[in-house]
């Protein structure tokens, strides 16, 4: 199974995230459409084992009709940025390059489904070699990870990961020819991609999470932004150092508690411009008001980013 793309069965991308206590749902309509539509973002309780569950929502939602997709957590798999095999065909080079990579997993390639997506390279910028990033991740995982799938009988199309998935979110953020900078934080932490003309070019973790700022007193608080704001100052100046021809327009943040002091404190103490965004300013969801709620925005945003991807682009 490819990581990150294949043929699909019907138009429109439904994912489907096991958690250990739910499962969530999220189905976009973004096929021509200026503002995509989240028609589907639920969650259920588990009843019993995920293949129970996932086999109950077959039957009652119809999952089998979609193209469905799911994505890895954070610590299932490796992103590394490697060099592009060389004299190899575009169409080969996700064959090749796993090569590039086994010397930096710390097990053998073999054991590995690999799966890469190009850099753009700045134009004339032949004394660079392309460079491309690489995801890696054991064959067990990737078996663990589709099997209750399988067992429910829901055929997946794809398997993502959440750098992707907010890379589809910041398509319809970016300004016509410049870089952006979009952090998010959810349960697991915060990530920050770093894109440009729909392409995802760098990736950080931080470690932060959108928990840890509810309830957060003003003392704690403060802590969370000096962390997030030093955080975003070393991606920033490594991204300026390695892609000079990529111009950061702005940094924008996902709502977390306390979002707007959030984004006050980042504009005060970083060179670009930081704005704060809602996904009604960029999406249509008339029938799920839920997603108003900035925390359940945060805890779905991945979700939703997932089920935006273009075959084209993936």
């Amino acid at each position: 199974m490819r990581l990150f793309g294949s043929s699909g069965r019907k138009p429109g991308w439904l994912c489907i995230n096991l958690m250990p206590d739910r499962v969530d749902v999220c189905h976009v309509n973004a096929a021509g459409r200026e503002r995509p539509e989240i028609l589907l973002c639920d969650s259920y309780r588990k009843e019993s084992d995920d293949e129970a569950t996932l086999a109950r929502l077959r039957r009652e939602l119809g999952l089998d009709r979609y193209r469905c997709t799911t994505l890895l957590r954070g610590g299932d798999y490796q992103m590394l940025q490697v060099e592009a095999p060389a004299n190899v065909p575009a169409g080969e080079a996700k064959n090749a390059v796993r090569w590039r990579v086994k010397d930096m997993i710390d097990y053998p390639v073999d054991a590995a489904t690999v799966d890469a997506v190009f850099i753009p390279a700045a134009e004339g910028a032949a004394a660079r070699a392309p460079q491309m990033l690489a995801v890696a991740a054991k064959n067990q995982t990737i078996a663990a990870a589709v099997k209750s799938f399988n067992d429910a009988d829901i055929p997946l199309e794809a398997i993502d990961i959440p750098e992707l998935a907010q890379r589809n979110l910041a398509r319809c953020l970016e300004p016509e020819g410049r870089g952006l900078a979009l952090l998010a934080f959810d349960d697991a932490g915060g990530l920050l991609t770093f894109t440009s003309g729909g392409e995802l070019y760098q990736s950080r973790r931080i470690e932060v999470s959108a928990a840890n700022f509810t309830g957060a007193g003003p003392e704690q608080r403060q802590g969370l932004y000096d962390r997030v704001v030093l955080e975003l100052q070393r991606s920033l100046d490594n991204f300026d150092r390695q892609f000079r021809h990529v111009a950061v327009a702005k940094v924008i943040v996902t709502p977390v508690p306390g979002a707007d002091d959030l984004r006050e404190y980042l504009a005060a103490n970083l060179d670009v411009p930081v704005a704060a965004i809602h996904l009604s300013e960029i999406m249509d969801f008339p029938h799920i008001p839920e997603l108003h709620e900035d925390a359940r925005q945060a805890q779905c945003l991945q979700m939703i980013g997932a089920a935006m991807r273009e075959e084209a682009a993936a």
